[in-house]
């Protein structure tokens, strides 16, 4: 099992980037693929990112490509999104996740869900 907490979320102007970082507890973290998502008020949740175990595969959402990168520090039980251009159609409540694998691949029906960290993009 896996316990996960996301900080870094803020408000930022558009044009501004940001950094979110999701800290993991428990075991065999390198075992667990990772991804991040986000929900918008009044929308459904959605897929913004993930990365495999080793940081070698990662899988981004249409909408920010080009703009963020998933990395992981396995050695520090933690997963980051970099936000760089952020976009107010970005304001959302971002949340990571796990889901442990038996190969290094992507995620595909995550385990385990942070809390969440907002983030707030101005026009």
């Amino acid at each position: 099992q896996v316990q996960l907490v996301e900080s870094g979320g803020g408000l930022v102007q558009a044009g501004g980037s940001l950094r979110l970082s999701c800290a993991a507890s428990g075991r065999a973290f390198s075992s667990y693929a990772m991804g991040w998502f986000r929900q918008a008020p009044g929308k459904e949740r959605e897929f913004v990112a993930a990365i495999s175990w080793s940081g070698g595969s990662t899988y981004y959402a249409d909408s920010v490509k080009g703009r963020f990168t998933i990395s992981r520090d396995n050695a520090k039980n933690t997963v980051y999104l970099q936000m760089n251009s952020l976009r107010p159609e970005d304001t959302a409540v971002y949340y990571c996740a796990a889901e442990l694998l038996g190969s290094d691949s992507v995620g595909s029906e995550y385990d385990y869900w942070g809390q969440g960290t907002q983030v707030t993009v101005s026009s």
